[in-house]
């Protein structure tokens, strides 16, 4: 997709120096709001200037304030997490910088839950003790989804109590499993991932932060899409990469 690379800096400016509305630089650039939304997300606006915008819009009313500062509320309290992440990397565990490193190429980028799936029950095993002594999760709030296919001669509960058993889970942790239907190709290549594959995830905004915050500091990046975990194109991950020095 084309990127209007000057557009896009005019608007950063625009948005972080004057506080303008989307709509006011949309309308200033001649590009869509949208285009506009997209490349000023990561710009926090002071509370003077969100104060102009609010006294500029004659539809803001008191709900929609309690809204914005919920909204900002949240948002700190995912900075100060991506901050005691930082902190953690810094302490050298190793288990913490492997659980971590294991999050930054497997993990499922979500601003409220870390979810990890894969066919590997040892690398799983590594993201549950991650989990469990890095941050002091009890095992009963750790999920399990599993997603298999059912034509290997196993039932879907023989192969959830084998993934149950390897990870140390217990069947409260268990969630609804995804059963796939075998093609014709798949029928040919019997065996082929027995017991299919895990999700394990966890439903803590603080630690899916602190994650994210550990990785940027292991990596020596920043990564402010992940404060709000907009999602990026396979495109923008190869760019961002490339553009580390």
């Amino acid at each position: 997709m084309f990127v209007k690379i000057a557009e896009r800096e005019e608007a950063r400016r625009l948005r972080a120096e004057e506080g303008l509305g989307m709509k006011v630089i949309a309308a200033k650039l001649g590009v869509s709001v949208s285009s506009v939304s997209l490349w000023t997300r990561d710009i926090l606006l002071s509370p003077a200037q969100l104060k102009r915008l609010e006294d500029a819009n004659p539809i803001f009313n008191p709900r929609l304030r309690g809204r914005h500062r919920r909204r900002e509320t949240c948002r700190q309290v995912r900075l100060t997490a991506q901050e005691h992440g930082r902190e953690m990397a810094r302490q050298g565990d190793p288990l913490h910088q492997q659980g971590c490193m294991l999050y930054w190429a497997e993990g499922t980028k979500s601003r409220n839950s870390a979810k990890l799936t894969n066919s590997d029950p040892d690398l799983l095993v590594v993201f549950r003790r991650f989990l469990t002594q890095c941050f002091s999760v009890e095992r009963e709030r750790l999920c399990l989804n599993v997603n298999c296919f059912l034509n290997n001669g196993l039932s879907l509960a023989e192969i959830e109590a084998w993934w149950l058993s390897r990870l140390g889970l217990s069947v409260t942790c268990l969630r609804g499993a995804a059963i796939n239907r075998p093609s014709r190709a798949s029928r040919a290549r019997r065996n082929t991932l027995l017991y299919g594959t895990a999700c394990v995830s966890l439903n803590s905004t603080f630690v899916v932060q602190s994650i994210f915050g550990a990785i940027q500091e292991y990596g020596g990046f920043e990564r402010p899409d992940w404060l709000d975990c907009e999602p990026r194109s396979r495109h923008q991950e190869a760019d961002a990469v490339s553009s580390r020095p």
